[in-house]
Formats: structure tokens, C-alpha cells, sequence
């Protein structure tokens, strides 16, 4: 299996740039790209006479020979890339037999939620008698995609499980075209043809986290957001927001963060100069885990002086002081959904989107706001 930062295999997948330059007869090449949207089957041959080039040349372009000028090259991958080409047809064979073999394409991110999301696909694609060969992208794009997916079929895969936690992988797959299942996994996103949707529904989780603050009683209720290039922070980023003006309340400008303890610690301190918020809802653990480094070293009380909650209950949420309220993944779920959705795709099922709703974990990072508690003392 190829791990994230793997050289190998992954890294002639992942380096190539996808080029939108003019190519030398548009309306011919869309006239006949049309025609072979409605081929069932396509050989080499098609793509070299929708190309307008030999089949030797369309080998070579397959096989990232040296010999074929970038415009040639970038007018052949169009093509291939617009009529779903597979150019191992022993593969394709091999897929209609129903293999015991799926891919997983991820674009490699480490953090809590890939890694988790990865491990939970394997092991429910195991535990459903299939293996799993795994195809890491360092940078997803068309090509990049194109290139994996024929990887895959040269393997004779079955189907395919992305787990796109950042938007340029989901764009990259939805632009692709496919001719064996594949589930996405990806935060917010809904199902295009060819390519079904399972996801934790993050945008809820984020809104439970946000409630959770306003039932205490808080009307200031902040949000340190993760990277906004991630699908996670953008749908946490808008559960926060539509949460707030639910009840009435226009979300400040939030607080960027990019999943680090080290962003985090760097919230907490801006917000100690700048000053605190009465609540504050944080989209990761980790980032958390940093915020509440620099209260402490501030002699900042929490909950008594800001509650928090946070997003992931990762396994040491609860080792936090105080053990931290935080919305939790259901990630064995999230693998085994992608896997059954994918298993019944290959059966000829049909299948959609799926936003598995997750759940918070109250513990002790949230009371309600110090005025709150004062006006309670005095009218006491």
C-alpha cells in the first residue's frame, strides 16, 4: 500500500498540470466528443480519430512518452478524459467479472479525519472479502485523476472510494468521467452521475456545537475555522454561521486557523490581546488543544472565564482540562457507508447521497456566561 509521502507509483499519478490551451478545431472536437458520450465502448482507435492523430501516438501519450509535443499531448488527454477511455481492455474484462478488488484514491493529507476516513474503508472493504489498493495523489487534478483512475483499472478494480477532504480533488472527480462505480467521501458535497456521495453531515455537526453554546446562554459565540481550502472548514465555517442567524445573531468575522495546536495557541493569544469572547466554538480538537495552552498560561478559566467546544472527539478530548465538549465522527460508520454504498453500485443498485448525522459529547468546557452567573448571584 503507497502511504501518504510514499515515492512510488503515486508520484508520476500526482505531478502533471492539467492545461485548458486551445486546441487546433473546437467544433470538431466537440461535435465528435459528443458522439462518443453516447459510444459504449471505446478503443484506442476512437480516441486517436476523435483526436485526429494515429493510435501510436495516443499509446504514447498513455505512457508519458517524451516524443509527443505538449499540445499534441494536451489535445489527446482532453479527449481521454472526456469519453472515459480505459485503454487495458483485459482490465476492463477482468472489472465486469465482479474482482475482489477496490481502489482508494486520497490526495494524502495526514490529519485526523483523512487518516481516520482511510483506515475505516479499509478495514470495511476487508471485512466485506475485498482488498483495497491504495493511490495517493500529492496534488489532485484532472490529469492526475485520469491518470489514477486508469491505474486502477489496469488493476482490474471493481470500484473506486475517494476520500477528498479538499476541494481541488472533489472538482478533479467530478470533472472525470468513470465506467466503474465510485463513492466519494467528501464533507458537503452531493452526488454527480457517475459518482455517489458519503459524507458526516459537518454542517449539522457545527450547528450542534453552536447551539450547545446558545442554550447556555451565550450570545457571543466565536469560531476559530480550519483551513478553508478543506471541505470540513467550509461546511463547519457555514454551520456556525446559519446557526447564529437562526437565532437571530450576525456571525462575526471568524478566526482563521489551519488544524495546527500551534494555530491554535496563536488564536488564544490574539484573542487575549484583542479580548475574549464569552464562548467559542473551534473546529478542531487539535486547534483547540492549542487555544486552551495559551488561556492557561494566561490564567484563563475555562468554563468560568469562556466555554468551548470543539469538533472531532478525538481520544484525548476527554484528557483535556477540562475535559473538552466536542462533536464526535462516527468514522467505522463513514467507511462502512462508503463501502456498502460502492458494493451496491457494483450490483447494478442505484445509490445517492449519504450525510450520516453526527453526534456531541457534553463533558466540562461549557457554563453559562459570567454575567450571566452574576445576575443569578444577585437576584439570589
Amino acid at each position: 500500500m503507497l502511504q501518504p509521502g510514499d515515492p512510488g507509483r503515486a508520484g508520476r499519478f500526482s505531478r502533471l498540470e492539467w492545461d485548458n490551451s486551445e486546441v487546433s478545431n473546437p467544433k470538431k472536437t466537440r461535435a465528435t466528443v459528443a458522439r462518443a458520450h453516447r459510444s459504449e465502448r471505446m478503443s484506442i482507435k476512437d480516441v486517436a480519430r476523435l483526436a485526429d492523430v494515429s493510435y501510436q501516438t495516443v499509446s504514447r501519450v498513455i505512457n508519458d512518452d517524451p516524443r509527443v509535443s505538449d499540445r499534441t499531448r494536451d489535445h489527446v488527454w482532453r479527449i481521454i478524459q472526456s469519453t472515459g477511455f480505459v485503454p487495458n481492455p483485459a482490465a476492463r474484462a477482468l472489472v465486469m467479472r465482479r474482482s475482489s478488488l477496490i481502489g482508494i484514491l486520497t490526495d494524502g493529507s495526514t490529519r485526523y479525519g483523512p487518516a481516520g476516513v482511510l483506515a475505516a474503508v479499509e478495514n470495511a472493504a476487508r471485512d466485506e472479502g475485498y482488498a483495497a489498493n491504495v493511490l495517493v495523489l500529492a496534488e489532485a487534478d484532472s490529469r492526475g485523476t485520469v491518470r489514477a483512475y486508469q491505474h486502477f483499472i489496469d488493476q482490474g478494480v471493481a470500484g473506486i472510494v475517494v476520500i477528498a477532504p479538499k476541494l481541488p480533488l472533489a472538482e478533479a472527480v467530478r470533472e472525470t468521467k468513470f465506467s466503474v462505480p465510485v463513492v466519494m467521501v467528501a464533507a458537503g458535497e452531493s452526488s454527480v452521475p457517475g459518482v455517489a456521495v458519503v459524507s458526516e453531515d459537518q454542517e449539522y455537526g457545527a450547528r450542534l456545537a453552536t447551539r450547545r453554546l446558545l442554550d447556555k446562554g451565550h450570545r457571543e459565540v466565536a469560531h476559530l475555522a480550519g483551513e478553508l481550502s478543506w471541505l470540513d472548514g467550509r461546511v463547519r465555517l457555514r454551520g456556525w454561521q446559519s446557526e447564529l442567524r437562526a437565532a437571530g445573531i450576525e456571525p462575526p468575522p471568524h478566526i482563521q486557523g489551519d488544524w495546527t495546536g500551534e494555530s491554535g495557541y496563536a488564536a488564544g493569544r490574539r484573542m487575549l490581546d484583542e479580548g475574549l469572547p464569552s464562548s467559542i466554538f473551534v473546529a478542531s480538537d487539535l486547534m483547540c488543544l492549542g487555544m486552551l495552552r495559551a488561556f492557561y498560561e494566561a490564567g484563563v478559566r475555562v468554563p468560568d472565564d469562556i466555554s468551548a467546544v470543539s469538533f472531532d472527539d478525538s481520544e484525548f478530548a476527554a484528557q483535556f482540562y477540562p475535559p473538552l465538549d466536542s462533536v464526535r465522527q462516527d468514522f467505522n460508520r463513514l467507511g462502512q457507508e462508503a463501502v456498502h454504498m460502492l458494493l451496491r453500485l457494483i450490483q447494478g443498485e442505484p445509490a445517492g447521497t449519504v450525510a450520516i448525522p453526527p453526534v456531541l459529547t457534553v463533558r466540562s468546557s461549557v457554563a453559562r456566561p459570567r454575567a450571566a452567573v452574576a445576575r443569578s448571584s444577585t437576584t439570589g
